[in-house]
């Protein structure tokens, strides 16, 4: 059933509950899909798409043997162009008594978003769905680091650790943080980049994040580090923050939660926020232009960052000048971001069994696909990674940049 849409030549093997299967011709697959169930179809049936697959996966009805990224990707390199409708209306044909043979609940690990799209109840459901989940589930995953978002790699065997320390270092030199400088970090995450202003270069940060875990975990290692004189982490919206006159603002990885039209009013919040002269490091995953899909997969929608929303860089850029900055540099770091998932899923499977035990195997099991699903996305061009750095000029419209940068 699944080898004519997955194309004849795939590289990938199926193996159903019923005893029949398929592999594909010459050399031996990168992995096996293995269809446990019935119940893996009714779910197809339901929902003959990502999440389809996603519910089927995540409950255990549909596994994988092999490495789930190489199959990623060698499915994600395939066209479907050649599968006809006819073919596609005999498929769905056959599955869809299963769907009312089985009416199926979606895994408990699916979420829906209900209210007002981002207002601030509803952001910060989307926020406790995702990273209130386990810090302990975390501290494996992320390592050391407890950074959540794209790394920066210093070379191609530097270390996961040195790539997030890389980043921190790379955000700091773009804002030029100096001792006694103020540093508003909006969605601070776990407060790392707060605390390596702090360390490093004597800045007095304030961390906002909607997650409590998070706030919890980040004040309990601020004290920890002895770093409360200049840090502080705060559990809230960043829109509730009311202090101004920052010498620096960071926002790595919030963006993307933000939402199209809410975009400019972001944009002028943080500008707002900032003296005369001061920065604003954007750091977000966008998509490539405005022909890709501008909203989430409907799996990574449900079930990793509800209402999340990719931009056309672009389209970013041009909000944020829009809103007074003055853009003086801006790159690419998708294939960082490539390698930073690639990090991120082999500490999931060293430390598996840990994981599950602490956060419970559908849980894992999404993470055991968004990872390397991700990871194909930044390998294939159909999402990347900006970094986007502005200025607040004053009436003299001195920026404060050197002739040419550091970094």
């Amino acid at each position: 059933m699944f080898r004519p849409v997955l194309g004849e030549q795939a590289p990938v093997a199926i193996r159903a509950y019923d005893g029949s299967s398929s592999a594909p011709p010459g050399a031996p697959p990168v992995a096996t899909v293995d269809v446990r169930s019935e119940t893996a179809l009714a779910y197809l049936a339901g929902s003959p798409n990502t999440l389809g697959l996603a519910r089927a996966y995540v409950s255990g009805h549909l596994d994988v043997e092999g490495d789930i990224y190489e199959a990623l990707t060698a499915m994600g390199e395939l066209t479907v162009s050649d599968v006809t409708p006819a073919t596609l209306v005999r498929m769905a044909a056959r599955l869809a008594p299963l769907r009312f043979k089985h009416r199926l609940a979606p895994p408990p690990e699916e979420h829906r978003q209900h209210g007002k799209r981002h207002s601030k109840d509803r952001d910060s459901d989307a926020i406790e769905h995702h990273y209130d989940v386990s810090n302990r589930f975390y501290e494996m995953v992320l390592g050391p680091s407890m950074a959540y978002t794209c790394a920066v790699y210093p070379s191609e065997t530097a270390t996961l650790e040195e790539a997030q320390f890389t980043k921190h270092a790379l955000v700091a030199e773009k804002l030029r943080l100096e001792p006694g400088m103020r540093l508003l970090d909006v969605g601070c995450g776990w407060g790392q980049m707060a605390m390596h202003a702090a360390e490093h270069h004597g800045v007095r940060a304030l961390g906002v994040t909607l997650s409590r875990d998070q706030a919890n975990w980040a004040q309990k290692e601020v004290a920890r580090r002895g770093l409360g004189d200049l840090v502080e982490i705060r559990h809230g919206d960043y829109r509730d923050v009311t202090e101004g006159g920052f010498d620096a603002v960071s926002s790595i990885g919030l963006t993307e939660h933000i939402g199209r039209r809410n975009i400019p009013g972001y944009f002028r919040f943080l500008y707002g926020k900032l003296r005369t002269g001061g920065r604003l490091l954007n750091h977000c995953i966008t998509r490539p232009d405005a022909h890709h899909r501008a909203h989430a997969d409907p799996f990574i929608d449900r079930y990793v960052f509800p209402d999340g929303e990719l931009l056309p860089i672009g389209w970013l850029v041009s909000r944020m000048n829009a809103a007074g900055f003055e853009i003086r540099h801006e790159e690419n770091l998708r294939e960082h971001y490539a390698k930073t998932l690639a990090g991120w899923s082999a500490n999931l499977e060293a430390h598996w069994d840990e994981c599950v035990a602490e956060a419970g195997e559908g849980r894992a099991r999404v993470w055991r696909l968004y990872m390397p699903a991700c990871q194909v996305g930044f390998d294939l061009n159909n999402i990347q990674l900006h970094q986007v750095l502005g200025v607040k000029l004053g009436p003299d419209a001195r920026s404060g940049f050197p002739l040419r940068p550091v970094y």
